[in-house]
């Protein structure tokens, strides 16, 4: 069978090449940073990971990791509730419920997990999800594991929430469910104009917060800070693996009853390995060092708002964001792809981002704003965009 299947294959992968979609990995021999050397041995400017606050080769997050190693080994062989959850562990449940001002929290392997076991536990076949149309794919793998009415409302759109709203009155609970940054585009979904909707129509509300945690908001707090909404939104999805270290692990955190069910009934909790302790003791000196200073995210903001304005006049057509994702638009798939190559050429990292991943003809360039990222960093990119631009035809003149 499998013979029939390869030549299948073989005819797919071909067709992915011929369509200019196909996703070739770069490789880096060199820690994350905002400077990195990938195999070829170029030394380049990284400006397409996820390291928000620069976080992910941090001097006391590792040295964290290197005590846990110690304290509590390397492994747990085992999930949570057989015999998997150690002191660690709730510690970091606890100090991400203090930082977005929750009642408890659940640990996952993944943000992908804590997605995807958060739905099917919680609303059935009487309830009703509501979903923003652009929300990454493990909620809406989450939301298809669920037997609840699906309703979806276009991108940001309260006009067309609120008529979703109106059809989900049949059903008994109603969760309303967005990205709190939406990671293509960057921006920030309007939280403020969601909890009206959510108050006005009896429903509950979800936001993922693996793009704005660490970087939207005074503190970094995420879109529920942004809006004042600190504490009032019932279920916060997000990732350890984004601003907060870059390494892996996600969490839901929000109303306790909420978590203390996840516990008895979500599945990727119940039946995937506890988180290495090494990550939960980063995780937890991660939130103490957030505690003491703003400086990360003041950095953070800075930089963007920079970035942002210097592209902008520089004639590049950009997505309105309020995010450190900055969406460089081409709308051609190939082109994409040959800019980003261009200016790996000229020291900079990027990705071309293309369909599926995003709609087709609408592919760009997203460029990530760290902390780590110095002036000089953001000037050089700025002038290879604008070189490349010229050359390519992006750019006139």
């Amino acid at each position: 069978m499998y013979d029939k299947m390869q030549a299948f294959l073989k005819e797919e992968i071909a067709g992915i090449r011929e369509a200019g979609l196909y996703k070739n990995e770069r490789i880096i021999v060199t820690p994350q940073g905002a400077e990195i050397r990938v195999n070829s041995g170029a030394e380049v400017l990284n400006f397409c990971a996820n390291n928000y606050l620069g976080l992910s080769n941090n001097p006391k997050l590792i040295a964290a990791a290197k005590e846990a190693l110690d304290t509590h080994g390397y492994g747990l062989s085992s999930v949570r509730f057989i015999c998997g959850t150690q002191d660690l562990h709730k510690k970091l449940e606890a100090s991400i419920a203090e930082f977005f001002g929750t009642e408890d929290t659940i640990l996952y392997a993944a943000a992908f997990d804590a997605n995807g076991g958060v739905f099917e536990p919680l609303m059935g076949e009487n309830d009703a999800i509501i979903s923003d149309a652009l929300n990454h794919a493990s909620i809406i793998d989450g939301v298809r594991l669920s037997k609840a009415h699906r309703y979806r409302y276009a991108n940001a759109d309260m006009a067309d929430l609120e008529e979703q709203l109106k059809l989900a009155q049949a059903q008994r609970f109603r969760l309303i469910v967005t990205d709190g940054v939406f990671s293509m585009d960057g921006n920030v979904a309007p939280m403020d104009k969601i909890y009206e909707l959510a108050q006005k129509y009896d429903a509950m509300v979800m936001v993922d917060e693996c793009h704005s945690a660490g970087v939207v908001g005074e503190t970094g707090r995420g879109v529920t800070e942004l809006f004042n909404l600190r504490g009032k939104i019932e279920i916060i999805t997000g990732t350890l693996g984004k601003a907060f270290g870059g390494a892996i692990g996600g969490f839901t955190t929000g109303k306790k009853e909420i978590i203390e069910l996840l516990r008895q009934r979500s599945r990727p909790y119940l039946f995937s390995n506890s988180i290495p302790p090494v990550v939960a003791a980063a995780g937890i000196k991660m939130f103490d060092m957030m505690a003491e200073t703003n400086e990360l995210q003041d950095r953070l903001h800075e930089n963007t708002t920079y970035f942002v304005e210097k592209m902008l006049q520089a004639g590049f057509d950009i997505k309105p964001t309020r995010s450190a994702i900055c969406a460089v638009m081409l709308y051609d798939a190939k082109l994409s792809q040959d800019v980003a190559a261009r200016l790996l050429d000229e020291g900079i990292y990027v990705i071309g981002f293309y369909y599926p991943v995003v709609p087709k003809g609408q592919a760009r360039i997203r460029v990530q704003i760290s902390a780590a990222h110095k002036r000089e960093h953001l000037d050089k990119c700025i002038a290879a965009f604008t070189k490349v631009g010229k050359e390519m035809g992006v750019l006139k003149g």
